[in-house]
């Protein structure tokens, strides 16, 4: 019954979507917990490059059956528009389920991300401006729209017109938009419900009578550990929890299911969007990392904010998930450096401090503390083994495994599905 959480590790974008596609092959079903098209995988398989946003990454895989669970939030035109593109590049998607509980996305949710974020102006979250945000808050506030309610146009009239009741008077007098007719939603939202209706499952159920029979099921995590809404660097987080406890709730797994918990963690550190980053670099190092490692957004297509491996977050990451291992991607981006500092405490207000601050003021006055570890030159990318890499590379590896507190069982030298390197097994 092994059941395994792939997670971010960071701040997101570390390659969960490699991690995920490695093990596809061995995986039954790949789940999707979380999020929406917020969250962007980049997938290369042979030459053959693929960007998703909403869909799991194990829709690439012959065999794995892919599932969108009931935590996700779905724009429907998104996910039908990325079925489509797949469909046209030879990619079968019609295993695809998705969850009858999931919340809809609607087109007053995106309204409502943009305009709100242009309101705040300087004091702006860095959302991608997609609908997330207020989605959650509808389904928290119990006046969303779920995946299942397309198939009840009475339902889905009266729950459109519960949200438009508040959000219209918004729209119209705090922020000058023309209020949203409710019809123009119901058809709009109806008129995808045929083309979901071949998708639409009880997720719950066909997941834990996978695991009864003994499949292997990974559930995926989009963002990361630092973007969770609980314990992430709130306020500048997602709507939603990435970390394992989110895969729980997000696919109606019980936490007995679980056996493994795997973080992925880029040998440097990265950052979309606003928030503290104690690791940041504004120099010439920063520059050679984000144009090394191609650090643009796969959903926002903006540049990434890039910094030294932050050994603080990853034991961080290591606690709040319970990880067991750790999927160490991008090494080969710092190849050419003679020395690489890794930050291995903090300095806040003259005190040394090895864990994560408490305080949302003690972190972002946080500076870092860090040790030299010596670089290599050697290209790496052709390493099949551990013992391929040269000494230094396998030194570095070494000194990260033992600060953040979990093995690392496989290490990335290259961004193809091939260029990496399994030291002990997730499966």
């Amino acid at each position: 019954m092994p059941a395994l959480v792939l997670l971010g590790a960071q701040w997101g974008d570390e390659g969960k979507g490699k991690a995920t596609d490695l093990l596809g092959g061995s995986v039954d079903y790949v789940v999707r917990y979380q999020g929406g098209n917020n969250a962007g995988h980049t997938v290369v398989v042979g030459d053959q490059k693929y960007a998703l946003h909403l869909l799991p990454s194990g829709i690439l895989s012959p065999g794995c059956t892919p599932v969108i669970g009931n935590g996700v939030v779905v724009d429907p035109s998104v996910l039908l528009s990325e079925l489509s593109g797949l469909n046209e590049r030879g990619v079968d998607t019609s295993k695809l389920l998705i969850s009858g509980n999931a919340h809809i996305i609607t087109p007053y949710n995106v309204t409502v991300d943009k305009v709100t974020e242009r309101f705040l102006g300087k004091r702006k979250i860095g959302t991608t401006g997609r609908g997330i945000g207020p989605t959650y808050a509808d389904k928290i506030n119990r006046v969303g729209i779920r995946v299942q309610d397309l198939y009840d146009e009475s339902i889905l009239t009266q729950k459109v017109e519960a949200a438009l009741d508040v959000k219209n008077q918004i729209l119209t007098k705090l922020y000058n938009r023309r209020a949203i007719a409710v019809d123009q939603v119901v058809e709009e939202l109806l008129g995808y419900a045929d083309k979901l209706a071949p998708y639409v499952a009880d997720t719950v159920l066909v997941l834990n009578q996978a695991l009864e029979d003994d499949k292997v099921v990974l559930f995926e995590g989009g963002q990361g550990t630092l973007l969770d809404i609980d314990h992430g660097t709130y306020p500048f987080v997602t709507s939603s929890n990435p970390t394992a406890g989110g895969a729980c709730t997000g696919a109606g797994v019980g936490p007995t299911k679980i056996s493994r918990v795997i973080g992925i963690l880029k040998a440097y550190t990265t950052r979309v969007g606003a928030g503290p980053f104690p690791t940041e670099l504004f120099d010439e190092d920063g520059e050679a990392l984000r144009r090394i490692g191609g650090e643009r957004g796969v959903t926002t297509g903006r540049d990434r904010r890039c910094g030294w491996f932050d050994a603080v977050i990853a034991r961080y990451a290591t606690r709040v998930n319970g990880l067991t291992d750790f999927f160490l991607t991008k090494l080969d981006v710092l190849t050419g450096w003679e020395q690489i500092p890794v930050c291995v405490a903090y300095e806040i207000d003259g005190r040394r401090v090895e864990e994560l601050p408490y305080s949302q003021t003690d972190f972002h006055h946080a500076k870092p503390v860090y040790e030299m570890l010596p670089g290599w030159s050697e290209d790496i990318s052709k390493a099949k083994s551990f013992s391929d890499l040269p000494k230094n590379a396998q030194a570095y590896v070494k000194a990260l495994e033992e600060m953040s507190g979990a093995p690392i069982s496989a290490i990335g030298v290259g961004p193809g599905r091939d260029e990496t390197i399994e030291i002990n097994s997730f499966l």
